[in-house]
């Protein structure tokens, strides 16, 4: 079999570990070389974990969580007696070991289910199971017979009670406190002797022809041997080699039984492992969702109070226990920290153990300038996660910003394509400050302290700026985010895996989530799956910054970019020139007008032309609602590929969860594996490109203050920064009542601000208040 299994996956072998708590016991050395041995012979590689006589009992859990985790082991056994100094508690042990790799069977769920008769589904413990196989070997029929098992223990007696049973014997247990024992041995058809006595059972006691299995080991006295001991069984084997029909000699019998059970009890979890295995894919089970008739949660939508229908989905999901998910997507327990039953902090110590093994495919979520009902580019990015994952057979994971307690409405998705709990996914740093921006570029604890060191705190006019590090409070700033800094693990209603942190604002900062949260989770779907994330704002603004700040300080290249849309929005792009007039009319977004729509897509098209500036392909996502028309659609995808979108699909994500986005999914994949070449925007003249390729202005003005700052940062070595433009995110101009594609406007910078430890410069645009960043710390 062994051999069957390499044939079909090369360079396949069944692993077998032995946990053995060290002390100098000669029975449990030769058990334990037979073992090896017998593994050896067969193909089976099998490893001997030998722990000091002073482990304690932590120490022996952690041991056995280790081979718990370790997919290429498809068997453990723990060797007993635990020879500790210490006092160990033999259930614990047991209990730890995962039961799709006890093939000693001592787990209580495959005692359990022996215990009802589900021999099939379990592992039978070696020892009964080797009995077994020796009574079948005799030729004699189990059913209708006596038998009698002396012995109850966990390991021998009590599993071979309930082997016996469930192959229809009328079974009896005795022990060695059964004041009739010789009368029950003597109405035994089979007899099975385990109560570690040494030679218990005397012939006279034996039913004639009876079938006797004697499991005893024990070492009495004998001054004729070497070692001055020599081992019997539980049975006086001369007095009953003369009554017995069949009789197990003692060595010799089944003890070589057991470990041959113990073979194939490897070999049956390696096939099990091997049947399930897909190379590169998560052991991951979905949630089924459970759709329920969605008009009235349309009605909500448009309505404005999506929230309530949202919450209601939420309460209705089943959430995953955080230790089975973490476990599915490949993350060991040492390296996750629950904070609740539904998520949890992940320790930046995977990075270290991953670090060999090939990044995933990156794809970032962008879209049109938001009109004030939103498009819904994180329900999408979350979808999109599903569809991949769920419904694509993908490793797929999502990153996103993590909310704070501030937001009013729900940012982490929504309808059947949210994170669940909605209540638990809040962040309670304050978002407006440098720190929230540092933490998000950061890599490592190190890169953590480094940026802090850098934080300018006060820039007077004659001197250098006075910076964190020149206060000396890096260190103590560090320890206050050395829990912040850890990506918390979610889940979206379908089970997908999703890391939300950080939530740096989008116009004084680069508005990302974290680069440690999609670096690991980059490293956790492998070489074929997929890691989405989002960009904030529009692609002007977010994707931008996403591009040029994110990936110029992780070094991650993404590979496709996907593009929001909704019909409602473009129409609000083409009606009128003003936000505030749009936002008066919102109901009637929802009546076709295709004349209207054609003017709103030039907008699409300039959007689609900024994705595009980076060498990546782009895929468009129309984020559909009822009221949408087939003619409408339709106009907004064909407008998509003729400005340069690879793919245009409609999403209904929201209603139907994943399934609503297997098209896009679909999509992406595809767009994946065609040729791109990624590149920055620009290299020097940073203000001005940006203004100019991103929002269309014909020109920048700087202020005499900006220009003051230009000088003043370049002569303190910042000059060689990105740059955070902070800008109206409601219009490409910067004026916010502007809609749909502005011309001839000039960019006036008013003010530079000089974020070095997050590792930008941020222009602060003519429209830019400050005034949000004093109301977060006064709040």
């Amino acid at each position: 079999e062994v051999g069957e299994m390499r044939i079909g996956c090369p360079g396949f072998r069944p692993c077998l570990v032995v946990l053995q708590v060290k002390l100098n016991r000669c029975d449990s050395n030769l058990y334990i070389s037979m073992k090896l041995k017998a593994a050896a012979e067969i193909g089976i590689c099998a490893n001997h974990i030998r722990l000091p006589k002073t482990a304690t009992e932590e120490e022996v859990l952690r041991g056995i969580l280790a081979v718990n985790e370790d997919s290429a082991v498809h068997g453990l056994i723990v060797q007993l007696p635990l020879d500790s100094i210490h006092r160990i508690n033999i259930q614990r042990v047991t209990q730890c070991i995962a039961p799709e790799k006890d093939v000693d069977g001592l787990n209580s769920v495959n005692a359990g289910k022996l215990a009802r008769g589900d021999l099939t589904g379990c592992f039978i413990p070696c020892t009964p199971s080797g009995c077994m196989e020796l009574i079948a070997q005799t030729g004699v029929n189990i059913a209708g017979k006596n038998a009698v098992v002396i012995g109850r223990s966990k390991i021998v007696g009590a599993p071979m009670h309930d082997l016996l049973l469930w192959n229809h014997a009328t079974v009896t247990t005795c022990h060695t406190m059964t004041p009739d024992l010789p009368a029950q041995v003597s109405r035994a058809d089979i007899l099975v002797a385990c109560a570690g006595k040494a030679e218990l059972v005397k012939g006279e006691w034996l039913k004639k022809g009876a079938v006797v299995i004697d499991c005893g080991i024990n070492h009495i006295p004998d001054r004729s041997r070497p070692s001055g001991a020599r081992v019997v069984g539980d049975v006086d084997f001369p007095s009953a080699l003369t009554r017995a029909a069949f009789i197990t000699p003692v060595p010799g019998g089944v003890g070589p039984m057991t470990v041959a059970m113990l073979m194939e009890n490897t070999v049956k979890s390696a096939k099990k492992f091997l049947k399930a295995f897909q190379p590169g894919k998560w052991p991951i089970v979905y949630t089924k969702i459970n759709l329920t008739v969605m008009e009235s949660l349309f009605f909500k939508l448009i309505c404005f109070s999506h929230d309530c229908s949202d919450g209601e989905i939420s309460q209705s999901c089943a959430v995953k226990p955080i230790s089975s998910l973490s476990s599915e997507v490949g993350l060991l327990s040492s390296e996750v920290e629950a904070y609740g039953k539904s998520r949890g902090k992940v320790q930046l110590d995977v990075l270290k153990r991953t670090e060999a093994l090939p990044n995933g495919k990156y794809v970032v979520v962008t879209g049109i300038t938001p009109t004030l009902m939103g498009e819904g580019k994180t329900t999408t990015a979350l979808g999109l996660a599903q569809a991949l994952g769920a419904h694509l057979n993908m490793n797929a994971f999502a990153c996103l910003r993590q909310p704070t307690h501030c937001n009013t409405v729900n940012v982490t998705g929504g309808g059947y394509s949210q994170i669940i709990p909605m209540e638990e996914d809040r962040l309670n740093l304050l978002v407006a400050s440098e720190i929230m921006a540092v933490l998000s570029l950061s890599s490592s604890l190190e890169d953590l302290q480094q940026r802090l060191s850098k934080i300018i705190v006060a820039q007077p006019q004659s001197r250098e700026p006075v910076t964190v590090k020149d206060l000396g409070v890096a260190g103590m700033l560090n320890m206050i985010l050395k829990d912040a800094i850890k990506p918390c693990l979610m889940q979206t209603v379908e089970g997908t895996p999703v890391f939300l942190h950080t939530n740096p604002l989008c116009d004084i900062a680069h508005g990302n989530s974290s680069i440690l949260s999609d670096k690991i989770a980059l490293k956790l779907v492998g070489p074929d799956g997929f890691v989405v994330t989002e960009a904030g704002w529009g692609a002007d603004i977010g994707l931008e910054k996403f591009f040029n700040i994110k990936c110029r300080s992780s070094g991650l290249q993404p590979d496709v970019v996907v593009m929001v849309v909704t019909v409602r929005g473009l129409k609000m792009h083409g009606r009128v020139p003003s936000v505030t007039e749009a936002w008066l009319l919102p109901t009637k977004s929802s009546e076709e007008n295709l004349q209207l729509l054609e003017v709103g897509c030039s907008h699409l098209r300039k959007q689609i032309e900024n994705s595009r500036a980076y060498g990546l392909p782009v895929v468009l996502a129309v984020n559909t609602f009822s009221s949408d028309t087939g003619a409408e659609l339709d106009m907004v995808c064909q407008q998509a590929r003729l400005a340069g979108a690879l793919d245009a699909v409609c999403c209904t994500h929201w209603s139907d969860g994943g399934a609503g986005a297997v098209a896009l999914g679909m999509a992406v994949q595809s767009a994946a594996e065609t040729p791109h070449s990624f590149n920055f925007l620009y290299i020097q003249e940073k203000i001005t490109v940006i203004a100019q390729k991103m929002y269309g202005a014909k020109d920048v003005v700087l202020s005499t203050k900006a220009m003051e700052k230009v000088t003043l940062f370049t002569g303190q070595g910042l000059g060689n920064l990105p740059v955070c433009i902070a800008k109206t995110p409601l219009s490409l101009s910067q004026d916010p009542e502007v809609m749909g594609i502005p011309r001839d406007f000039i960019l006036s910078v008013e003010d530079i601000l000089a974020n070095a430890g997050a590792g930008f410069l941020c222009p602060l645009v003519h429209s830019v208040s400050l005034m949000c960043v004093f109301d977060t710390f006064l709040g």
